[in-house]
């Protein structure tokens, strides 16, 4: 058995908070938008998806946003991701340094961390 990638990965949110995901996601990172299968599109929630990444957001009872753990996107010009989220009154913090990457951190609407990357 071998581990071969990640399908995707869930990030949490507040009831009601589909709005505010659909928003960030396909605005401000540039993620379409997948139907969720029906069967799932009960619970609530919405997938995002783009070039090799899957975002899904997840309701959950009693949330609490993720602030240590959280996924790490690899991007391919931050410079210009930085300029979109100062428009979108996004808050981006540099990383410390990492060798071979240009990283910093930013937040999604409901408090979850989110590192963003670029090879250099």
């Amino acid at each position: 058995m071998t581990i071969v990638g990640i399908d995707h990965v869930q990030l949490a949110m507040p009831h009601g908070g589909e709005a505010h995901a659909r928003r960030f996601w396909t605005s401000v990172m540039g993620l379409t938008e997948v139907v969720k299968p029906a069967h799932l599109a009960v619970n609530g929630g919405c997938w995002f998806e783009g070039r090799g990444v899957a975002i899904h957001c997840g309701v959950e009872d009693g949330f609490l946003p993720a602030r240590r753990a959280h996924p790490a996107l690899l991007v391919d010009d931050l410079a210009a991701l930085e300029i979109a989220l100062a428009k979108a009154g996004i808050p981006f913090k540099p990383g410390k340094p990492l060798d071979g990457y240009r990283r910093g951190d930013i937040a999604d609407p409901f408090g979850n961390r989110i590192e963003l990357m670029q090879r250099v």
